[in-house]
C-alpha cells in the first residue's frame, strides 16, 4: 500500500500527449481564435507605444483596418499582394516535396538565389544578341539548371553518406550569397556591386506585369497537389517520409527518391528565381530573394505540407506584412514596431499548432483524494 501511495502522489499534476487526430473544423477554430488573440495583443501594444492612439483611442479601429487596407485598399495594393503571395507560394511549394519526405531542406533561399543568378547570367551575356523569346527560354533553362544543381549537392551527400541535411542546406545559402557577390564584382568593375537593371529578358505583360507570375503560381499549386497525392512518385515520397525501413522493405530505392525529390525542389526554386529575375527585378543582388526562402518554411509547415492550404498561409503572411507597412505609413511609425506587430500575430498562430497537435491532461481531484 505504501508503494502504491507513493506512486499515486508522484503522479504529475499535468502531462502531455499527442492527439491521434484533430478534426479540421476544430483546428481552424483554434487558428482563428489565435489570430483574434494576436490582433488584440497587437492592439494593446500599439495603444501603449503609438502616440496617435493614446491621444485618440477612437483610432484603434483605424489600426485594425490598416491590416485590410494595406492589401485591399487599392487595385495596385491588391496586385502587389498577389504578386508577393505568388513568389512566396512558389518557394513554399518547392520545399514541400522534401519536407514530406522528412528531408529538412533549409536551403530554398540559396537555391532560389542561384536560379536568379542563372537567369541573369544568360541575360547579361546574351541580352540584345539573340531574339527575346529565345533569350527567355535560355534564361529559364539556366535558372532551372542552377537551382537543381544547388539542391542536388546536399541530396547526394545525404543519400551516399547520410550527412545532416539541415546544416548542409543552411550553409549552402551562404555559399550562394558569396557566389553572387563574386559575379557582381566581375560584372560591375566600379566596385559598387550594384548591377543596373538589364534592358532585355523581361516577361511579357499580360493584363499587368504580375499576371503571368500569379498564373504560374496557381498552376504549380494544382500540379504539385496532384503530383504528391495521386502519382507513384508522391506515394514513394510519403512512404520514405513515414519510415525509411518500410520503404526499403517494399522495394523503394530510398537514395533515388531522395535525389529525385531534391532535384524537383531545386527545379521549382530555380523557376521562382527565373520569375524574380525576368518578371520583377531584371537584376541581381545578394538580397534578391529577400529572406522569403526562410519565410516559406513557415508557410509550408503551417499548411501541414498541403499545397492548396499554402495559398491561405502565404496569403496571411503577405496581408500581415503589407498591413504592417500600412500602419507605419498611417500612424507615422518607423523602426521595428511594424515588424514586432507581425511577429506577435505570427507567434500566436504558430503557438496554436501546439494545441492542435497536443493536449494537456490534468490530474483529477478524485485521484489526489485517493492518494491520501
Amino acid at each position: 500500500m505504501a508503494g502504491t501511495h507513493n506512486a499515486e502522489t508522484r503522479e504529475p499534476l499535468v502531462h502531455l500527449s499527442r492527439r491521434a487526430s484533430t478534426p479540421a473544423w476544430r483546428a481552424w477554430t483554434i487558428r482563428l481564435i489565435a489570430l483574434v488573440l494576436g490582433l488584440l495583443v497587437c492592439g494593446a501594444v500599439a495603444f501603449i507605444l503609438i502616440d496617435k492612439l493614446r491621444d485618440d483611442p477612437g483610432k484603434i479601429g483605424d489600426f485594425f483596418y490598416a491590416f485590410i487596407k494595406g492589401s485591399f485598399g487599392t487595385p495596385r495594393k491588391l496586385w502587389k499582394m498577389l504578386k508577393n503571395l505568388s513568389i512566396l507560394l512558389c518557394i513554399a511549394l518547392a520545399l514541400t516535396p522534401a519536407f514530406r519526405m522528412r528531408f529538412w531542406n533549409i536551403g530554398a533561399e540559396g537555391q532560389t538565389l542561384m536560379g536568379v543568378l542563372g537567369a541573369i547570367t544568360v541575360d547579361f551575356y546574351l541580352g540584345g544578341k539573340i531574339p527575346e523569346g529565345l533569350l527567355l527560354v535560355l534564361m529559364l533553362l539556366a535558372a532551372l539548371l542552377y537551382g537543381s544543381l544547388w539542391a542536388l549537392i546536399p541530396a547526394i551527400f545525404k543519400a551516399k553518406w547520410n550527412t545532416n541535411e539541415t546544416l548542409f542546406t543552411l550553409m549552402m545559402n551562404y555559399v550562394a550569397t558569396f557566389v553572387v557577390s563574386y559575379f557582381l564584382v566581375i560584372w560591375v568593375p566600379s566596385g559598387s556591386s550594384s548591377l543596373a537593371k538589364l534592358k532585355y529578358g523581361k516577361l511579357p505583360s499580360v493584363v499587368n506585369d504580375y499576371f503571368v507570375i500569379i498564373m504560374v503560381a496557381l498552376a504549380l499549386t494544382v500540379g504539385l497537389y496532384v503530383y504528391l497525392n495521386y502519382s507513384k512518385h508522391g506515394y514513394e515520397i510519403s512512404v520514405v517520409g513515414e519510415s525509411v525501413n518500410t520503404a526499403k522493405y517494399v522495394g523503394i530505392n530510398v537514395k533515388r527518391v531522395i535525389i529525385r525529390t531534391m532535384m524537383l525542389s531545386g527545379l521549382l526554386c530555380g523557376l521562382t528565381g527565373f520569375l524574380i529575375a525576368s518578371g520583377l527585378d531584371r537584376t541581381i543582388t545578394t538580397d534578391s530573394v529577400g529572406g522569403q526562402g526562410f519565410t516559406a518554411i513557415m508557410v509550408s509547415w503551417l499548411a501541414n505540407f498541403d499545397p492548396l492550404m499554402m495559398v491561405v498561409t502565404s496569403g496571411l503572411i503577405q496581408i500581415l506584412n503589407q498591413g504592417a507597412a500600412q500602419i507605419s505609413q498611417d500612424f507615422n511609425v518607423s523602426g521595428a514596431l511594424p515588424d514586432v506587430i507581425v511577429g506577435i500575430i505570427l507567434f500566436f498562430i504558430i503557438g496554436c499548432e501546439f494545441f492542435i497537435n497536443y493536449q494537456l491532461h490534468f490530474r483529477h481531484h478524485s485521484n489526489r483524494e485517493a492518494a491520501k
